[in-house]
C-alpha cells in the first residue's frame, strides 16, 4: 500500500505488472477531489482517456457530465477512478488478471480518499469491488455496506449510449447521492 499521492502516482506511471502497459499512451490515475465524500469507479480507460490521461472525458464522460448537472452533482466535489489504470484493447473489459494487477493502486486510492459513498459504474466495477456473484441489473440501485463504505451499483454511462432506456434508472440511481 503506498501512503501519498505521490508514491501511488510514481508506481502507476511506471507499473508493468500486465500486457495493458504495453499499448498504454498515458496511465489514467483518477481525477477530482481527493478529499471527496463520493467516489466512481468505471471499469478502464477508452481512447480519449488514455490520450487525455483523465478518466471518463469521451462520450460516456460527457454523458456522465450532463447527468450531474440534472441532479446537481458537481464534478469537482467527487473523485473519479477505474479498476484499471490502462486502456483495454478495443474498449474490452479489463480482464481478471488484469483488474488485479491494479487493485492495490485503486485500494489505495479508496484508502486515501476515505470516501462516504463509492458509486460502482457498471458490472465490471460491481463484481471486482462487491464480488462475482453480483449482477449490474439485479444490483443497481440498490445500497450495499462493506468495511464502513456504502456502495451503489449502478449502470456505466456507456452502457447508457448504447440503450438510452437505461437513462431514467441511472438519473435516479445518482438521485440517491444528494
Amino acid at each position: 500500500m503506498y501512503q501519498t499521492w505521490e508514491k501511488l502516482e510514481e508506481a502507476c506511471k511506471n507499473c508493468t505488472k500486465c500486457k495493458l502497459c504495453k499499448a498504454r499512451k498515458n496511465v489514467v490515475i483518477g481525477t477530482g477531489n481527493r478529499n471527496a465524500k463520493i467516489m466512481f469507479i468505471g471499469e478502464g480507460p477508452g481512447a480519449d482517456e488514455d490520450i487525455q490521461g483523465i478518466p471518463f472525458v469521451g462520450k460516456a464522460g460527457k454523458l456522465m457530465d450532463q447527468a450531474f448537472q440534472g441532479t446537481g452533482i458537481k464534478r469537482e466535489e467527487v473523485y473519479i477512478a477505474n479498476i484499471v489504470k490502462c486502456r483495454p484493447p478495443n474498449n474490452r473489459n479489463p480482464e481478471d488478471e488484469e483488474a488485479d494487477s491494479c487493485r492495490e493502486f485503486l485500494n489505495t486510492q479508496i484508502k486515501l480518499i476515505n470516501p462516504e459513498i463509492i458509486v460502482l459504474l457498471g458490472s465490471v466495477a460491481l463484481k471486482n469491488i462487491l464480488g462475482k456473484e453480483y449482477g449490474i441489473t439485479a444490483s443497481r440501485g440498490n445500497w450495499f455496506e462493506k468495511e464502513g463504505i456504502k456502495y451503489l451499483p449502478t449502470f456505466h454511462p456507456a452502457a447508457l449510449l448504447r440503450d438510452e432506456s437505461k437513462k431514467i434508472d441511472f438519473w435516479k440511481d445518482l438521485k440517491k447521492l444528494i
